[in-house]
């Protein structure tokens, strides 16, 4: 593992595996359920954990507010020490439950129903929890009462997965199509690179707004946003066929292509077992460059408000309250852990990108 020795790609590897180990194990690492309500708990700060004797919380809910001020009265019932726990039971889920929303022809026209792919397993253990009435919450509570820790990683299932959603439809067609373009030349090459051209040039960020606005009403959040994934996908697969396209242009001149047509090897055959595998460490690189593209576009979108919305989660809607001066000022915990969570996603996978071409591209090796 040549790539495992430059410290980018080490780091930016094990930024990506501590990050999808908590998407993966999200509701098995979430004290509480992210779509619960706490009784008197909304906007409470994150809660302080005392060490000595041993690990405790104390109940902690909301006075009233101070009108003059905006700020609450914390009320803390140091009376009532709560042991942290480990390995608790808590509320029921379903660990690597996956759905996904499929078109269907209805008699009302196309409806987007979710299809479960797998069922998941029923359990209840989590990873750690206090005994009611106190609560542990790492990083606060939201205006709605809900803990942020468990949204956060509630959140990272939708805005982790976007990326790797959008590189499983924008790579294959972008290989293909400029492969054979690249191979066959011609009209067929002028063709497909006039279409990659006129996809080019529209502009992303309008069209986003765009189909936001057409998509039929009664979808949930995550259905339309899986939605402008793939609509968006189908688009984005430009640019890269247009490299792939230059790649494959110098390399079917290579000796070993050469060979394969003499001994009478089909075009597809050719194009597919000798031209497009010698594009393998670019696509890889390139994919790990192109998913925190995804990851901003997801939470540019919730941003403003066409992406996921409440009471789903994601990073982005979950940092849209960065909009609200006063929630910056005086509850900054409701802020800063997406924005961090947003901010090592994309770093991880830069620097992964970053390693892998220096490792893997042996244009770089000799530098």
């Amino acid at each position: 593992m040549k790539w495992w020795r430059n410290p980018l790609a080490r780091w930016g590897a094990i930024i990506l595996l501590v990050l999808y180990a908590g998407m993966v194990g999200a509701d098995f690492l979430s004290p509480y359920d992210p779509y619960a309500s706490q009784e008197q708990g909304a906007l409470l700060p994150p809660t302080p954990i005392e060490w000595r004797p041993w690990p405790h919380v104390y109940p902690t809910t909301q006075g009233p507010l101070n009108i003059d001020t905006g700020e609450r009265e914390l009320r803390v019932d140091r009376s009532r020490p709560t042991p942290v726990q480990f390995l608790v039971r808590g509320y029921a889920y379903r660990w690597l439950e996956l759905t996904l929303p499929i078109p269907q022809w209805t008699p009302r026209g196309w409806q987007v129903r979710d299809w479960r792919v797998f069922p998941g397993i029923p359990c209840d253990w989590h990873l750690f929890g206090v005994a009611p009435p106190a609560h542990l919450n790492l990083l606060g509570t939201d205006d709605q009462g809900r803990d942020q820790f468990s949204r956060l990683l509630l959140g990272s299932r939708i805005s982790l997965s976007v990326g790797l959603v959008g590189i499983l439809i924008t790579f294959p067609i972008g290989i293909l199509l400029g492969g054979i373009a690249g191979y066959a030349g011609g009209w067929v090459d002028a063709l497909l690179m006039r279409l990659v051209e006129v996809l080019m040039t529209i502009p992303s960020v309008y069209l986003l707004v765009a189909l936001a606005a057409v998509l039929p009403p009664g979808l949930t959040s995550s259905q339309r946003f899986v939605l402008i994934v793939f609509i968006t996908s189908f688009i984005n697969w430009a640019g890269l066929a247009r490299v792939i396209r230059g790649q494959v242009l110098s390399i079917k001149e290579q000796g070993f292509v050469q060979a394969a047509r003499a001994l009478g090897a089909s075009p597809l055959g050719i194009l597919w077992r000798h031209i497009l595998p010698q594009t393998t460490t670019y696509v890889i690189i390139s994919a790990t460059l192109t998913v925190p593209g995804f990851i901003v576009a997801e939470s540019v979108l919730s941003l403003v408000g066409l992406g996921i919305e409440q009471p789903d989660a994601s990073w982005g809607n979950m940092l849209s309250l960065a909009t609200n001066v006063s929630i910056m000022l005086l509850h900054p915990w409701l802020v800063w852990p997406p924005a961090v969570m947003i901010i090592l996603a994309v770093l991880g996978f830069n620097l992964l990108g970053d390693g892998l071409r220096d490792s893997l591209d042996p244009r770089q090796s000799g530098r």
